[in-house]
């Protein structure tokens, strides 16, 4: 994926002929002026907005040193998350009925959704092209290795959509799918590899972490907790985190101090703002990875936050309503729902930016935020019994949270691939 060199830097050109101009100090001076003036406040705007870069976001990036698992360079300096939705014939990149690992609430099809169109669309960046998802390389590259989706419900939809890309090729004798509590497992035994998820919602430890029972309102974090879940990570090669969704309770969250229960009636609990137990927990992540990851052999990924789309009113529809029954994307390139904080996407920005590891950020915030098609909205296995009034208001139980499989999801794994391969 190569690209013709660019052309030479403005900035040198304007230096070499202003040798001659008796205007070049006040330019220069202007500039610095400038730069001085309104620098900082651009580079926090753009930390607020999201931090679209198509390198790892960290100290360490400045070196340039190769990646482990890379094989080539991404086309110039092509930003892979800034881009449109074109439809395109050849999707999806398999059928719902030839995955047998999808779970029940993300069978859009076999729940009776009457439409196919959400499973046509591939993302396509605006200054290149995606590298086209190779199922062989990928199982080829986690020989005798483990790669590891770890976080909530979003990010176990995109592990079962890394397993769907890759069994076809497997034969049915040679792989598995097996979970232990938090963590399920899959097993492509020729190649002695693994694809795994572990639930952990916040990362750290928390009052939600059964992966059967945590449908829990009062939500609670524990400082500085995050070896309790990451000694299930350890040996890990390729390590996707994700974490947003939980944190979502309001301005405040709480946090406890200290070794006590979560269900002890006296406990030593503080709320800072969301944003600074979630700044704790990013910190907390990257500390965990460069204590326990090789990061001369391992590779980090973070997905960031996944948008829902539960009020039609965001992009222009009417007042109390929202996915259910949205056929079509939201158009408006510069749509940014009001379920995504950008004040939270400042943080990552802001931690990941003085990180001394290499992480690599799967910026796919924008890009699904003009999905509002391919949720499963009504169209998934209902836990329980729905009420008379619910059948009536489809609205009110349908889930503008999680998506479709194939779907949307397909393409963070695309993504994923082409950071991985082509950083």
């Amino acid at each position: 994926m190569k690209t013709p060199p660019p052309p030479p830097s403005s900035s040198f050109s304007l230096i070499r002929k202003a040798r001659l101009s008796p205007y070049f100090f006040t330019i220069l001076a202007f500039m610095a002026f400038v730069a001085v003036l309104y620098g900082e406040d651009f580079f926090s705007q753009q930390l607020q907005q999201s931090p679209h870069n198509d390198q790892p976001i960290s100290k360490a990036v400045k070196k340039r040193e190769r990646l482990p698992f890379a094989i080539g360079e991404s086309e110039g300096r092509c930003d892979v998350f800034s881009g449109r939705w074109v439809r395109d014939e050849a999707r999806p990149l398999y059928e719902e009925s030839d995955c047998p690992y999808i779970q029940p609430q993300l069978t859009c099809q076999k729940h009776g959704r009457p439409d196919k169109e959400y499973q046509y669309w591939r993302w396509q960046p605006h200054a290149c092209s995606l590298a086209s998802f190779n199922a062989t390389l990928m199982l080829e590259t986690l020989r005798g290795k483990r790669m590891m989706f770890v976080g909530d419900s979003l990010n176990r939809g995109q592990f079962v959509s890394m397993v769907c890309l890759l069994h076809s090729i497997i034969p049915e004798n040679a792989k598995s799918m097996e979970t232990f509590d938090s963590l399920t497992v899959f097993r492509a035994k020729d190649y002695n590899a693994t694809i795994e998820f572990y639930w952990a919602p916040f990362l750290l430890e928390s009052n939600s972490d059964n992966a059967v029972t945590h449908r829990i309102s009062d939500r609670i974090v524990r400082e500085g907790s995050i070896d309790k879940h990451g000694e299930n990570w350890k040996g890990v090669d390729i390590m996707v985190f994700n974490t947003y969704l939980w944190w979502m309770t309001g301005l405040k969250m709480k946090i406890l101090r200290g070794p006590g229960s979560f269900n002890d009636e006296v406990k030593d609990v503080v709320e800072p703002s969301t944003e600074d137990a979630y700044r704790m927990a990013m910190r907390s992540m990257l500390k965990w990875a460069k204590k326990n990851m090789d990061l001369k052999k391992a590779r980090v990924f973070f997905t960031s936050m996944s948008p829902s789309h539960g009020k039609s009113i965001d992009w222009g529809g009417e007042p109390g309503r929202n996915c259910y029954n949205e056929t079509t994307m939201i158009e408006d390139p510069t749509y940014w729902g009001s379920d995504c904080r950008k004040s939270v996407m400042q943080v990552i920005g802001e931690v990941f930016g003085e990180s001394e590891i290499p992480i690599t950020f799967l910026n796919i915030t924008q890009l699904s935020s003009y999905r509002r098609d391919a949720h499963t909205s009504i169209y998934k296995k209902q836990w329980t019994p729905l009420t008379p009034e619910q059948l009536a208001n489809p609205s009110s139980y349908a889930d503008c949270v999680h998506w479709c499989l194939p779907g949307l999801q397909d393409t963070w794994n695309e993504l994923l691939f082409t950071k991985l391969f082509y950083p």
